[in-house]
């Protein structure tokens, strides 16, 4: 088919979030004519983690993926997600054993299979298995396999997610950013072939402060004190990237930032 069309969605956040889904994405995939469809969900439930109800709704919307990060274990029903479906990541990093998958490869009608891989940060993060190195050994297997594999790089600093993108230049089809929920403007192709962006922004309400309500995360920071964020309102945004890629050898061909009003 030559050119496979992707649209990475970054962390849906809350009600609002999925509203911007729901809404937005119909018109995106006319648009772009859209092939393939991954998006972050691990703040997609109240703002706290995923639900195997609010994963349906982001599945329902047309996603064909959800990847997940450092709130996966913020709702207790998300084991079942991690035991019973098969669209659902999470970080590739856990410790074997842990319940649920770190990558999946997807085949759809028209399509070349698809991987995606999640992977945690280490940097300003809580501890886990070394993700340059898992990285390189999944990705090693996985290119037996299929030509095109997308990496959605969980992590706090800019530096660790370049390093790793940079690492696997050629190796992987794509390297896109999420947790920090700012969009940066770096989209670029590497020398070797992989689409790459620091971060994806977040999907949800941006009249707030990362798409939490502004007085109780100052207060916060003014004393110290335990606060409840709940999830701000208004001007609703879906951020992310679409990526076009060479079916045949799995390289990037164009990456552009994706931001879109309710």
């Amino acid at each position: 088919m030559g050119g496979v069309k992707l649209l990475f969605i970054g962390d849906i956040v809350g009600q609002p979030g999925r509203r911007a889904v729901t809404q937005l994405l119909p018109k995106l995939r006319e648009q772009h004519g859209l092939h393939f469809v991954i998006a972050n969900g691990e703040n997609s439930a109240g703002g706290n983690g995923i639900t195997p109800a609010t994963a349906a709704e982001i599945f329902d919307a047309g996603v064909d993926v959800i990847t997940s990060g450092d709130h996966l274990w913020d709702q207790k029903d998300v084991i079942e997600l991690l035991e019973n479906e098969k669209r659902f990541v999470r970080p590739f990093n856990y410790p074997a054993g842990t319940a649920g998958q770190g990558s999946v490869v997807i085949t759809k009608e028209g399509l070349p299979p698809i991987a995606v891989l999640n992977l945690q940060g280490r940097t300003f993060m809580p501890p886990m298995e070394n993700p340059f190195s898992m990285a390189l050994d999944k990705v090693n297997r996985l290119r037996q396999q299929v030509k095109i594999i997308f990496v959605d790089f969980h992590a706090e600093a800019t530096s660790e997610k370049i390093a790793l993108a940079r690492m696997l230049d050629g190796q992987v089809s794509a390297v896109v950013g999420t947790h920090t929920h700012v969009q940066t403007a770096d989209e670029q192709i590497f020398p070797n072939g992989t689409a790459y962006l620091t971060d994806a922004g977040f999907t949800g309400p941006h009249d707030g402060c990362l798409g939490r309500e502004i007085e109780p995360i100052i207060r916060r920071f003014l004393t110290g004190m335990p606060t409840r964020f709940e999830v701000a309102k208004n001007r609703v945004m879906l951020h992310g990237c679409l990526i076009e890629i060479e079916d045949a050898s799995g390289r990037a061909l164009k990456i552009e930032r994706v931001s879109e009003a309710v």
